[in-house]
């Protein structure tokens, strides 16, 4: 079986980079038109850190069962669970650069903007970092202990088919 390989940070900072795109075209776009900048409502810095500490909730679950009963873990709850984590890097890479590029484009205004505008975009770039090493987190605890990986000699047979195995013989 292919070992899992852990997520690549290169990755996490190319959708970081387009979400910052994004935020800068967008603001660009409603600057032209003369409309005011888009604000993120606080809503989304705290749906982010919301689901930042749901993952760390059953990342330390799982940890836990792991040190506890190796052997008891549902491998597909880990899975989930490690699924979750990595699409978790993704949004808050996306999410946070989204933030970090609306908060650079007023970094080149003239006027400076005011406190309620500026804010949220900066409490979305720090949601969207929170998600992202929470979620780092949670992928370094999904990763399966150092053990029997199948290398080692079994007592099964390597040309033993379906049909011989215990439950297909007949008693």
């Amino acid at each position: 079986m292919r070992k899992i390989e852990r997520s690549n940070p290169l990755v996490t900072l190319a959708v970081a980079a387009m979400g910052a795109a994004v935020g800068l075209v967008v603001q660009f776009a409603l600057s032209s038109r003369g409309a005011p900048p888009l604000v993120p409502p606080l809503s989304l810095a705290a749906s982010l850190v919301l689901v930042a500490g749901v993952l760390l909730v059953f990342g330390i679950r799982l940890r836990r069962q792991i040190q506890k009963q190796p052997g008891a873990i549902n491998p597909f709850q880990a899975v989930r669970l490690l699924v979750t984590a990595r699409a978790g890097q993704l949004v808050g890479a996306l999410f946070g650069g989204f933030g970090g590029g609306l908060l650079l484009s007023l970094a080149g205004r003239s006027v400076p903007a005011t406190a309620s505008t500026w804010l949220p975009m900066a409490l979305t770039v720090v949601a969207g970092a929170a998600l992202i090493v929470c979620a780092a987190v949670v992928e370094h605890w999904c990763q399966v202990p150092p053990g029997n990986d199948g290398d080692a000699e079994t007592d099964t047979d390597p040309q033993q088919g379906p049909a011989d195995s215990a439950v297909y013989r007949d008693r």
